[in-house]
C-alpha cells in the first residue's frame, strides 16, 4: 500500500500537506504524532471513509485518487478503531459472523452456520472464548480479540490498529504482541498507531511521524531513540526531570488507617503529607482502581478508617470527599469525567456552580468569566473560543479541563487515576509538569497508573499493591521500574 503526495483540509484547517507513506507486506510500521497531528485523517484517507483533496493512494499497484470503505475492504484493508466497532449487546458469534452473512446477501438467519463462521475465525488467532457470551460483558482484551478475529475474516492484506494498547495490561499488552508477530508471518502488514515510546521500540520495524499534517519523519526504528522520537513528535527537546518534594507538611494531611473493601482489598494503610506525590501501581485486577474510587467515595470502605488533618472522617459519597477538598480524576476522561457535548466554559465551572451562584441561585456571569480565564490561562487549554464544545478538544486538552474542574475547587487532596492514558508525549510532560508545580503549592496528590516510568519519574514514594494488598512501599529515588515489577508480578 502506498500514499503519495495527500492534501485534506477541513473549513480552511490544513489536516495533511504533502504527505508520502508506504509499507509492505508482513511490515510492521509504527504511525505516531500528537493529537492533530494527521494521524486519523490519513487512516480515514485509506481506508475509504475521507477523499483526498490531492494526491492518490495505491493497492498492489493499482491507484485511485478516490475510493469507498468497501473498495479499501476489498483491498485486504481492515481497520481497528479504538473502540473496536462491535456491538456490546450482541454475541461473539453474532459479532463475528454478521459481516460475512450480510457481505453474502444472505437474508435468513442461519445459527449453525453463522457458529461455524465465528469458530472459525477465532481458530485463527488460536483466541478462546464463549461464542454465546454478550460482548459487552468481556474485558477490554477479549474485545480486541474479537475485533482482530473478525478483521482476518476477509483476505485481509494490511490492518490498522489504532491506539490498540491504551486499556490494557502489561500481560495483555505482551499477547497482542505476539499475535502481532505471528500476522507478520503470515504476510499480514500491521500499521500500529501509538505514542507510546517503549511499545514503538518493542514491535515495529520502520516508523512515520506526522506533525501538524506534515510528514517529520520516516526510516527504520533502530536509528531512532526516545530522545529523536519526542522531538520528532513535538518539535520540543524534554530534559528527564524526577519529583522532589519540598515543603513537606510535617503532619499528614490524609491517612488511610487498615481500609477494607471485600473482593478488592484489604489492610490498606498509608498517609500523604501536603506537598507530597504518592504513587500507587499495580496490574489491573491489583486493586489500585477500586482503592481509588473507595477513596472518592464511589465503593465506601466496608472497615477501617479514613483521616483528614489528623480527624476521622467518613466518606461515603462524592459529595462527601468534595466536602472535604478531595477530587478526583477518573481513569475514563470521556465518560467519566466531562460531558462532552456540553463547553469547555462549563467543564471548568461545573465542580462549583453553587459558588458562582448569587443568593437567588442565579449564576454570576463576570465571576464564572474570571474563573474560566484563569483556569484556560493557569493550564494552558488550547481553544479559541471557551464556548466551543469539550469534544473539539485534543486528549491532552481535555484532560487539563478535568484537572482545572477540581482545581477550582480549593482542594487540600487529589487523587489522579491514570492521569496521561491516551494523551500525547508532549501534553504528558505538560501534565506532569502540572503536578509537580501542585505539590510545590501544597497539595497534596495520589498518582494510580500501571505506567511505571510515570510513577517512578512524578512521585516520592511507591506503593506496590497485588491481589489487594499493599506488598511494597519504596522510595523513588532509590528504586527502578525492573524492582517494582518484581513486586507486582
Amino acid at each position: 500500500m502506498k500514499a503519495e503526495g495527500i492534501y485534506k483540509s477541513f473549513v480552511g484547517v490544513q489536516a495533511l500537506k504533502n504527505v508520502n507513506f508506504s509499507i509492505r507486506s508482513g511490515e510492521i510500521h509504527c504511525l505516531a504524532g500528537e493529537n492533530g497531528s494527521g494521524k486519523s485523517t490519513l487512516i480515514k484517507i485509506i481506508s475509504g471513509v475521507y477523499t483526498p483533496d490531492a494526491g492518490y493512494i495505491e493497492f498492489n499497484g493499482k491507484q485511485y485518487t478516490k475510493i469507498t470503505p468497501i473498495e479499501a475492504i476489498n483491498n485486504g484493508i481492515q481497520v481497528i478503531y479504538q473502540d473496536f466497532s462491535i456491538f456490546p449487546n450482541l454475541t461473539v458469534m453474532e459479532n463475528l459472523a454478521f459481516n460475512s452473512e450480510l457481505a453474502e446477501g444472505r437474508k435468513i438467519v442461519n445459527w449453525k452456520r453463522m457458529r461455524t463462521i465465528a469458530e472459525d475465525a477465532i481458530t485463527k488467532i488460536n483466541f478462546k472464548v464463549d461464542l454465546d457470551a454478550y460482548v459487552g460483558n468481556l474485558s477490554v482484551a477479549e474485545k480486541q480479540m474479537i475485533a482482530i478475529s473478525r478483521a482476518l475474516m476477509f483476505n485481509t492484506k494490511l490492518i490498522i490498529m489504532d491506539e490498540p494498547t491504551t486499556a490494557l495490561t502489561k500481560k495483555e499488552v505482551r499477547n497482542l504482541f505476539n499475535i502481532i508477530l505471528k500476522l507478520k508471518e503470515r504476510g499480514i502488514a500491521i500499521l500500529f498507531v501509538s505514542h507510546k515510546l517503549n511499545e514503538v521500540f518493542e514491535i515495529s520495524e520502520n516508523f512515520t511521524i506526522l506533525r501538524s499534517g506534515e510528514l517529520v519523519a520516516s526510516g527504520s526504528t533502530a536509528e531512532l531513540n526516545d530522545k529523536k522520537f519526542s522531538y520528532y513528535m513535538t518539535g520540543r527537546e524534554f530534559n528527564q526531570r524526577r519529583f522532589k518534594p519540598v515543603n513537606l507538611s510535617e503532619k499528614p494531611i490524609f491517612e488511610a488507617n487498615q481500609i477494607g473493601l471485600p473482593g478488592f482489598f484489604e489492610d490498606v494503610s498509608f498517609s500523604l503529607h501536603r506537598g507530597e506525590i504518592i504513587g500507587i501501581t499495580g496490574l489491573l485486577d491489583s486493586g489500585r482502581t477500586e482503592l481509588a474510587l473507595s477513596m472518592f467515595g464511589i465503593k465506601p470502605i466496608s472497615h477501617g478508617s479514613f483521616s483528614i488533618n489528623g480527624k476521622t472522617v467518613l466518606i461515603q459519597s462524592p459529595r462527601d470527599a468534595i466536602k472535604h477538598n478531595l477530587g478526583y480524576v477518573p481513569e475514563d476522561r470521556l465518560t467519566e469525567g466531562l460531558f462532552l457535548p456540553q463547553s469547555i466554559a462549563d467543564n471548568i465551572v461545573i465542580s462549583e456552580i453553587d459558588r458562582l451562584a448569587k443568593k437567588a441561585g442565579i449564576v454570576d456571569q463576570v465571576k464564572r468569566k474570571t474563573e474560566i480565564d484563569h483556569w484556560i490561562k493557569e493550564l494552558a487549554i488550547a481553544t479559541p473560543d471557551p464556548n466551543n464544545a469539550c469534544q473539539t478538544l485534543s486528549g491532552g486538552n481535555q484532560q487539563r479541563i478535568v484537572l482545572a474542574k477540581w482545581l477550582a475547587c480549593n482542594l487540600d487532596i487529589l487523587v489522579l487515576n491514570g492521569p496521561t492514558v491516551g494523551v500525547d508525549i508532549g501534553s504528558k510532560h505538560d501534565i506532569h509538569g502540572i503536578l509537580h508545580e501542585l505539590a510545590s503549592k501544597g497539595l497534596g496528590l495520589i498518582l494510580i497508573s500501571d505506567d511505571l516510568p510515570e510513577v517512578v519519574e512524578n512521585c516520592s514514594k511507591i506503593l506496590v499493591m497485588k491481589a489487594g494488598r499493599i506488598v511494597a512501599e519504596l522510595k523513588a529515588e532509590e528504586t527502578d521500574e525492573k524492582t517494582i515489577l518484581s513486586y507486582m508480578l
